[in-house]
């Protein structure tokens, strides 16, 4: 099934960040999470079926520290949780999109990831996921 499996937003502090959401959603349960190969500490706060991600970066050369000092803090990316996602980039770059990731990845929480460049997806980086089984 796909569906949207979460928004990234890249923050400064990820303690911060969080803090205005436990305010008024008390029964929420973050999960906190390094992502080392991202060079990232991520907070995960479910919501329903997918979830906000919250990415704040470890070290001042990794993406989302780049990210951050062109754009400041605000919505990275979105996640959409595909089935099979070899097929899904296969199927992409057969159309002509530009990938990021030809093959997928580790990502947070053991999923597999790949993102499409934001040029193929009218200014919005998109990432695929798909759970391990």
């Amino acid at each position: 099934m796909n569906k949207l499996n979460h928004i990234g937003i890249a923050v400064n502090d990820l303690k911060k960040a969080t803090d205005v959401y436990k305010t008024f959603l008390k029964d929420v349960e973050i999960e906190y999470e390094e992502v080392a190969s991202q060079k990232v500490k991520v907070a995960i706060l479910p919501l329903g079926e997918s979830s906000l991600e919250f990415l704040e970066p470890t070290q001042d050369d990794s993406p989302i520290a780049k990210f951050l000092q062109k754009r400041g803090q605000g919505i990275h990316h979105m996640c959409i949780e595909v089935d099979d996602i070899e097929e899904a980039l296969k199927s992409l770059e057969e159309n002509g999109y530009r990938l990021i990731d030809k093959k997928p990845r580790e990502g947070a929480m053991g999923m597999k990831v790949a993102f499409i460049h934001p040029k193929s997806t009218d200014g919005v980086l998109l990432e695929l996921s798909q759970k391990v089984e």
